[in-house]
């Protein structure tokens, strides 16, 4: 089965580069989960990704992880056709999917064909491990985590915001402490990575 995944910094910035990379959405539903942002003061790119998917056509079914029923999480995880995965703290995200078992549905569905677009921190989560960001992202927003590793679903390591304020330092320091180590794919918010099985590739707007 195919595997669709598309990653990005800014889903605003790059939101035609998806159109182009799945043509048939309007009319489509996609669950669209803003948990990362939950423990952040700065929100302003949910609602731009909500507008950008509504843009092109897409129905908006927003879950919010932390809050949800467990009957809820997988209704929506398997019953609409896309997942929406916001920026935020990529920690308290990883946690709140964990804890929820949402993580395991997200797998599957992937696995099974889904597509999955990850923002930022949404896109972070998909690598092995995310302790990489640790520098990025505050790990007390997620006290209850109990390690680092993630979704698995792609074998490379995103670092988002490459070259963009207020990240560029931080985005700096991480590839300069990580990139013998881990397979890093930076990426600018005028970036995309499509993941299509094997195939991989960065596309820039």
């Amino acid at each position: 089965m195919d595997r669709f995944l598309s990653k990005v910094s800014s889903f605003k910035d790059v939101a035609n580069i998806f159109a182009d990379f799945e043509k048939n959405l309007n009319g489509k539903t996609v669950t669209f989960i803003p948990t990362a942002s939950v423990v952040e003061k700065v929100v302003f790119y949910v609602d731009a990704g909500k507008k950008a998917l509504e843009k092109l056509g897409l129905i908006i079914d927003e879950l919010e992880i932390s809050t949800a029923t467990t009957d809820e999480i997988s209704a929506k995880l398997k019953g609409n056709d896309f997942i929406y995965v916001t920026g935020g703290n990529t920690f308290y995200l990883l946690q709140e999917l964990k804890r929820t078992g949402a993580d395991k549905i997200i797998i599957e569905e992937v696995n099974a064909g889904k597509l999955y677009i990850g923002e930022s921190a949404g896109a972070i989560v998909t690598a092995a491990n995310i302790e990489y960001v640790k520098g990025m992202d505050s790990v007390k927003k997620a006290p209850d985590l109990v390690d680092f590793k993630a979704l698995s679903l792609v074998e490379f390591y995103t670092v988002p915001h490459y070259t963009n304020p207020p990240f560029k330092k931080i985005a700096q320091k991480i590839i300069d402490s990580y990139s013998s180590t881990l397979n890093l794919s930076p990426i600018s918010n005028n970036d995309a990575i499509l993941v299509n099985n094997n195939e991989v590739k960065t596309v820039r707007n």
